[in-house]
């Protein structure tokens, strides 16, 4: 059992959903909290929620220089990072031809790329250390792809094999740091309103605090992966079965109809006025 007390974790995109909810769990426990997120406004509510020992930084973690100059001004600020949860993400919910080009490299700019500047920025200290946790927040869609989420699904398998490899690196050079992948079905978050499940008892849309308190469970138990609701637990065990057979069941759980009605959470000035910039 790992004690969180005392520990400096890092969590981006932590200024809304699970980012905050986890934020205010691992304060609770006596954690110090540095959250990173794009949207000023709420980041600073956050943190002033965290109370005097938290921290807070504006990075667009799509952006590789300013993760590392983040990641200075966060070990400068608040000493080395101990726990990094790589939580921000962004889901565009269309059909893959409906997909502008610009919104495809954004989902694997901040799903995916952000991984490795995050990683590459704080993992050196847990080496030299032999000491730290490095949670991907991935999801069940990573495990198997769903229709209307042809660039989300990809950049989870990605986030997934991503863990996958750093953790077989590390088992070996520090076996002291620890991963934790998380999949989980969609979180009641607003991130994905409107998705719909056909069996609630099978595959419940999933409540954001009790997400929160799992993944805070998992790195205090070092899990390697958490996948939520345990019907996901399953997934890797059908790839035996033949393609067919596979493709029927996800569609009778109604996995590719979830999408149909999606709305998502609309985006602050904020967020919209980074994403003008960047596709400019």
């Amino acid at each position: 059992m790992t004690n969180i007390a005392g520990r400096h974790a890092l969590i981006t995109g932590g200024a809304s959903g699970i980012g905050r909810l986890t934020a205010k769990k691992l304060a609770a426990q006596g954690a110090r909290v540095t959250i990173w997120d794009i949207n000023p406004t709420s980041l600073s509510a956050v943190v002033s929620e965290l109370g005097a020992d938290a921290h807070g930084f504006v990075c667009d973690v799509a952006n590789r220089e300013q993760v590392y100059a983040r990641a200075r001004e966060t070990i400068a600020a608040a000493g080395p990072v101990d726990l990094l949860i790589n939580n921000a993400g962004i889901v565009s919910g269309q059909d893959f031809l409906d997909l502008p080009d610009d919104r495809i490299a954004a989902t694997f700019d901040v799903n995916v790329l952000a991984l490795f500047w995050a990683g590459k920025a704080f993992l050196p200290s847990m080496i030299e250390r032999n000491d730290g946790h490095i949670v991907t927040i991935a999801s069940a869609s990573g495990l198997i792809g769903v229709a209307r989420l042809a660039d989300y699904s990809a950049s989870k398998w990605a986030a997934i094999g991503f863990d996958e490899s750093l953790r077989a690196e590390l088992r070996q050079r520090a076996p002291g740091v620890m991963t934790t992948v998380v999949c989980p079905f969609y979180i009641n978050t607003g991130m994905f309103r409107g998705v719909q499940s056909r069996f609630p008892f099978l595959l419940p849309i999933l409540e954001e605090d009790a997400v929160a308190e799992r993944i805070v469970h998992a790195i205090r138990t070092n899990r390697r992966r958490l996948s939520l609701p345990r019907l996901v637990h399953l997934l890797p065990a059908l790839r035996v079965l033949p393609i067919g057979l596979f493709d029927w069941i996800a569609n009778f759980l109604g996995v590719n109809v979830s999408m149909k009605a999606f709305v998502g959470r609309a985006a602050t000035p904020a967020v919209e006025a980074e994403h003008e910039r960047r596709s400019a």
